[in-house]
């Protein structure tokens, strides 16, 4: 540990740091999205899926593509600064390998959904059990911002540990 430069520690931190506040915005993200916006548009399909109609309708997909690309670049990032930490990197991976799950959840199942409910909205369709399936992918929503909250929560002491890093230097 004491071969490591206070540059190469003091950048590991900043990276680890950039990308817990990253997470942690995404988070409140989340949090808001869960709390306001899903009850409304869950509440009773295809009626209340009317947040979702016309050229002004919610349409979320640019902005969770951008801010989990941005996210997931300073996670890699801090990975790769960390690497030489052995703890912190291996708590990192642990970490990417938990959100990786919930990204490929959220691709395989919450994506494909709401962009059907979008377009049920557009095109005043239906589909079967249609309360039911908006129901499901809220609560299951409940679970997968869970999971992206308990990432986020496990940051905080690797960044502990990294700041203590700093004070031994």
């Amino acid at each position: 540990m004491n071969t490591l430069s206070e540059a190469y520690v003091l950048r590991a931190v900043v990276c680890l740091g950039i990308t817990t506040l990253a997470y942690f915005f995404m988070n409140g993200a989340q949090l808001f999205e869960t709390a306001v916006i899903v009850p409304k548009w869950t509440a009773a399909p295809p009626d209340s899926f009317q947040l979702f109609r016309g050229k002004f309708g919610l349409d979320f997909k640019v902005f969770w593509i951008a801010l989990h690309s941005i996210h997931e670049i300073t996670f890699l990032v801090a990975i790769a600064f960390c690497w030489q930490l052995a703890e912190i990197r291996n708590g990192l991976l642990l970490l990417f390998i938990v959100h990786f799950a919930a990204r490929a959840w959220t691709l395989a199942y919450f994506a494909p959904n709401i962009i059907e409910f979008q377009q049920i909205a557009n095109n005043a369709g239906t589909a079967p059990d249609l309360l039911a399936r908006a129901a499901q992918w809220r609560n299951l929503n409940y679970v997968r911002v869970g999971i992206f909250i308990t990432v986020s929560l496990g940051l905080i002491p690797l960044l502990i540990k990294a700041l203590r890093l700093i004070e031994k230097h």
